[in-house]
């Protein structure tokens, strides 16, 4: 889909001849859903099918297009806050790619100060995710932290406390720090159920955060091979 009509004719450009399907216009996207009662709001986010388009996927967001090619336009801290909210949906590609990691971390950290309350919270839960995933664990909780203060009641905050709470505790309890190992195992199920009360239909939720955390070694063992 694009906002130009313009691309039709360069579908039929012999140089792309065969690579794309079809091309429509937004508006036209806006009518399918429509006919076929599709309500976007009420769709769950998923990962992209492969190939993933890691920053391809910024093309659609105002100002992105300029960042995928290397410029420094002026993105609004919304903008900020929507974009990264999309690209760290769970099981999202962006995990794996550390250029676009990379590339928001600069975008969240840019609009920080400037953003108002209401988005602040956001900003710094995102990059507390971020560095979560980059194994910058002080860092990651003293964002996380500050998130939730601004505004606890965010159960993704919540859900990223629990996991960074249970990483610790097996840490402490590699290290035959039974007591300490215990504190954070309890902190880490304290984090975990008000993410559940906040958010109780969400099945990410619901998971075993010890699972969680083999699946990311896996994964991060994976990705090293």
């Amino acid at each position: 889909a694009c906002g130009c009509p313009a691309y039709r004719f360069e579908m039929l450009d012999p140089e792309v001849a065969g690579a794309i399907d079809a091309v429509i216009t937004y508006e036209e996207l806006r009518g399918m859903f429509f006919r076929h009662g599709i309500v976007r709001d009420l769709l769950r986010e998923e990962p992209f099918d492969e190939p993933h388009p890691r920053v391809g996927r910024w093309y659609p967001i105002a100002g992105a297009r300029s960042w995928i090619l290397g410029y420094d336009p002026t993105i609004s801290p919304e903008e900020v806050a929507k974009l990264s909210d999309r690209m760290l949906a769970e099981g999202s590609s962006t995990f794996q790619n550390e250029q676009s990691m990379a590339r928001l971390v600069i975008a969240l950290t840019k609009n920080l100060n400037e953003a108002p309350q209401e988005l602040r919270h956001r900003l710094l839960r995102n990059l507390g995710i971020i560095h979560y995933h980059q194994k910058k664990f002080n860092l990651a909780r003293q964002e996380l932290q500050q998130a939730n203060e601004l505004y606890p009641r965010d159960a993704r905050t919540h859900f990223y406390l629990a996991r960074l709470a249970t990483h610790q505790g097996k840490i402490y309890q590699r290290k035959g720090l039974a007591k300490k190992a215990k504190g954070q195992f309890n902190l880490a199920a304290n984090e975990l159920e008000l993410a559940r009360k906040l958010e109780p239909s969400n099945p990410l939720y619901r998971q075993d955060l010890k699972q969680v955390l083999i699946e990311e070694r896996s994964l991060s063992t994976d990705l090293k091979k």
